[in-house]
C-alpha cells in the first residue's frame, strides 16, 4: 500500500472514530450538551484536528444521521421478503428489532435522541425521500400498502402511512422501554423478540376484517 492509499485509509478510520464517539455522547448526554471540544477530549484529539475532518458540530451531526439511517435501510434490504404482505410486515418488525439489538448506540441516537434541524446537501432530502434503498420508512410503508390492497383490513384502516406509523410506534415503544428500564428491579421483562411478535399479531388482529 502506497503513502497516498495509507493516508486515505487513516483519514477514513479517524472519521469513523470521531463519529462513533460523537454518537455515544449525543445519545447519552443530548446533542445540545455535547461540544466539539468534548468529542475531541473523548478520543484524545485536539479540537483543531477534529475541525480538520468536520468544520462544525452541525456537519458532524448531519453526516452521522445520514450514515446511520442509510445503514438501517441497508439492513432491511438484506432480509428475505415473504410473499404474504402480512408476514412481510411482521418480518420488518423483527428486522427493526434486530437492528436495535445489534446496533444499540445507533438505535439510541437515531430514535431516542432529540435532534436539531439538519443541514443536508442541496437535493439530498428530495433524492432520499423516495428511495427505499436509503429511506427505511418506505419499506415499512410499502408493506402496509400491500396489506391494505389485499382487502383484508377494516375500512377505517386504509391509510398506509397511518398503519405504518402505528406499527412503528408499537415496536419502538417496546424496544425503547426495555432500553431505558432494563435494570428496573420491579419488572420481570419477557423476551423482547417474543413480546414484539405477540404485540404485532395482536395489533394486526384488530386491523383485520371480521371473518
Amino acid at each position: 500500500m502506497g503513502t497516498k492509499e495509507r493516508r486515505a485509509r487513516e483519514k477514513v478510520e479517524t472519521r469513523d472514530l470521531i463519529l462513533a464517539a460523537a454518537r455515544e455522547m449525543f445519545a447519552s448526554d443530548g446533542v445540545e450538551a455535547v461540544t466539539m471540544r468534548a468529542i475531541a477530549d473523548r478520543i484524545e484529539y485536539t479540537p483543531t484536528a477534529l475541525y480538520h475532518h468536520f468544520p462544525s458540530k452541525q456537519a458532524l451531526l448531519t453526516e452521522l444521521c445520514e450514515r446511520d439511517f442509510a445503514s438501517l435501510a441497508q439492513h432491511f434490504r438484506g432480509k428475505p421478503v415473504p410473499a404474504d404482505p402480512i408476514e412481510r410486515l411482521y418480518g420488518i418488525g423483527d428486522a427493526y428489532l434486530q437492528f436495535a439489538v445489534e446496533h444499540p448506540a445507533q438505535y439510541r441516537f437515531m430514535f431516542m435522541t432529540v435532534l436539531p434541524p439538519l443541514e443536508h446537501a442541496e437535493g439530498f432530502v428530495e433524492e432520499t425521500r423516495e428511495d427505499p434503498e436509503r429511506n427505511a420508512y418506505l419499506v415499512l410503508r410499502a408493506a402496509c400498502e400491500a396489506v391494505i390492497k389485499t382487502g383484508r383490513l377494516r375500512p377505517e384502516y386504509q391509510d398506509p402511512d397511518q398503519v405504518a406509523q402505528i406499527f412503528w410506534s408499537m415496536t419502538h415503544g417496546l424496544i425503547s422501554l426495555q432500553i431505558v428500564k432494563h435494570s428496573q428491579e420491579f419488572v420481570t421483562w419477557r423476551d423482547l423478540r417474543e413480546t414484539v411478535g405477540v404485540a404485532s399479531r395482536t395489533l394486526m388482529n384488530g386491523f383485520l376484517r371480521e371473518p
